[in-house]
């Protein structure tokens, strides 16, 4: 795909959805952080129906971590991998406490620093919570730029240098989300939805799906 046919794939959903928005529900950048590191291989769905009782017994990085891994674990039982979340999740609100005076650093290698925070996790709250023009590379928008050919590339970092690279600079900071979303609701897995799909003209995907079956 050419950069001009990728700007034009992305334009597409920028009408669709002028304003963008993560599905995650959060409060602030640590609730935020709370929320991304707790969604690693599980929807945000099922985090959303976990954290509010969790932010509300836990507002602060204090909090949370006085909650400590025992306590935070009862909030987040219905996720999977919970029991490792619950000892990341209480290992970094200690950090933020001990390094950072109870702040979200707006830094990646301080927020990749702590448990829990990969270079995803750290391009979805530099992007959401603090303006940035990140790519955050989940498994949605690795199977999109590759099906597409959009980003195709082997590993999620391939995948994200692509698109900065083919991206309109003043449509990157939106642009995880717009291909996020896509990829959660039209270009499934399984079975892409291609019939209601606004950037079908500009998609290079061979086996386009043209009708519900």
């Amino acid at each position: 795909m050419s950069r001009e046919q990728a700007a034009a794939f992305l334009r597409a959903l920028a009408v669709a959805n002028p304003v963008p928005e993560t599905e995650l529900l959060y409060q602030d950048p640590f609730s935020l952080l709370v929320a991304v590191v707790l969604s690693a291989q599980t929807t945000d769905a099922a985090v959303n129906r976990c954290t509010p009782a969790l932010f509300a017994a836990a507002p602060t990085p204090a909090a949370m971590a006085a909650l400590g891994a025992e306590g935070i674990a009862p909030f987040i039982r219905r996720i999977g991998l919970w029991q490792g979340k619950a000892r990341n999740v209480a290992a970094l609100a200690a950090l933020l406490v001990e390094r950072h005076g109870g702040a979200v650093p707006a830094d990646r290698a301080a927020l990749e620093a702590l448990p829990g925070v990969g270079r995803k996790t750290a391009n979805v709250v530099l992007n959401v919570a603090f303006g940035e023009s990140t790519m955050a590379v989940d498994t949605h928008i690795f199977r999109l730029g590759n099906r597409t050919g959009l980003a195709p590339g082997r590993t999620p970092r391939e995948v994200e240098d692509m698109l900065v690279k083919r991206c309109p600079p003043e449509l990157l900071r939106d642009a995880h989300h717009w291909l996020i979303l896509h990829g959660r609701y039209v270009c499934k897995a399984r079975r892409p939805e291609c019939w209601r799909c606004v950037a079908i003209a500009h998609c290079n995907y061979r086996d386009k799906v043209l009708a519900p079956a």
